[in-house]
């Protein structure tokens, strides 16, 4: 069938139009795509270099998704340094030792500034010993280098209100400490000796990091929290400060160029306000930590008596 002029232009121009829309389309994609990666990761591939600021606050737990942003900071080359803004104070020995290690893991390919906020102590303080260079302020509330396991002892209160516990087990420590049975000299030593073990890893790690005899970093860690002015007395910090004294030795110390931008690489968490009150709560009824914790736990909390 012959095509007369007029619709052979009307179709030339629909196909000009079609393919123009498949273009913008395709550009479009390609930005969505670079603003999800750099919203997710912080990192964009059209972005120029600059310095990672990665927020650890609240409690610290065993974090998978944190590991992995420390994992893919330490391969980004784009990533020339990282301060670590510390909010915390502790968690669970695990995590604190996790954080410590890939910090670590991550200073092996670029240098790591720990910039201490407002508390950094016990898991938060181990943590913090896996950067190159620590930085507090004056006020900051850190040390607190110790260990703790909290649980409760309800027998009594059982007795009380008619309930009567049926326990079998294999041996007389399994399931030790235990709400419903009395603690027994041999259950304390055993679970006292499970607290020593990571306590001496943690006093080893001030010993060597901090670069301290053995016997002044044993006198720290008797579980005292000090204020920032007083860490740097005991050269558990390097200096005092924020953020632009991390960016001043990147520039002295590891030759970073001034103007790069500091781009946050924070892993939001999804628990809220009401979420953490409720595990808390939780916590105190069934004698776990009052931080929902279970297990060996490195944290600092005000007790109450």
């Amino acid at each position: 069938m012959a095509i007369n002029a007029d619709t052979l232009i009307d179709r030339l121009y629909l196909k000009s139009q079609i393919t123009k829309w498949r273009i913008l389309a395709i550009i479009f994609g390609v930005i969505a795509l670079v603003s999800f990666t750099h919203r997710a990761t912080g990192n964009s591939p059209i972005s120029g270099d600059y310095v990672a600021r990665l927020s650890i606050d609240g409690i610290i737990s065993d974090d998978r998704e944190v590991y992995d942003l420390m994992d893919d900071l330490a391969g980004n080359p784009r990533a020339k340094a990282v301060i670590v803004w510390l909010d915390t104070p502790g968690g669970s020995a695990v995590g604190g030792e996790e954080m410590y290690l890939h910090l670590r893991k991550l200073a092996q390919k670029k240098p790591v500034v720990a910039v201490m906020r407002s508390i950094t102590a016990s898991a938060g303080y181990l943590t913090a010993l896996g950067a190159d260079y620590i930085i507090a302020r004056e006020g900051t509330i850190t040390g607190s280098i110790g260990v703790i396991i909290e649980t409760a002892e309800i027998t009594e209160l059982a007795q009380k209100i008619g309930i009567k516990p049926i326990i079998v087990k294999s041996a007389p420590l399994k399931g030790m400490p235990s709400l419903i049975e009395k603690d027994t000299p041999e259950s304390d030593r055993v679970i006292q000796q499970v607290v020593n073990d990571f306590y001496a890893y943690f006093v080893d790690l001030v010993e060597q990091r901090r670069h301290l005899p053995h016997d002044k970093a044993l006198a720290l860690a008797d579980g005292r929290v000090v204020s920032g002015r007083r860490a740097l007395e005991d050269k558990l910090v390097d200096t005092l400060g924020g953020e632009e004294d991390a960016m001043d030795w990147l520039v002295k110390q590891r030759h970073l160029r001034k103007d790069l931008d500091i781009r946050d690489v924070k892993v939001k968490k999804e628990n809220g306000l009401l979420d953490e009150l409720s595990q808390s709560l939780a916590g105190k009824f069934w004698g776990r930590s009052s931080t929902g914790l279970d297990g060996l736990v490195a944290i600092w909390h005000p007790q109450f008596h």
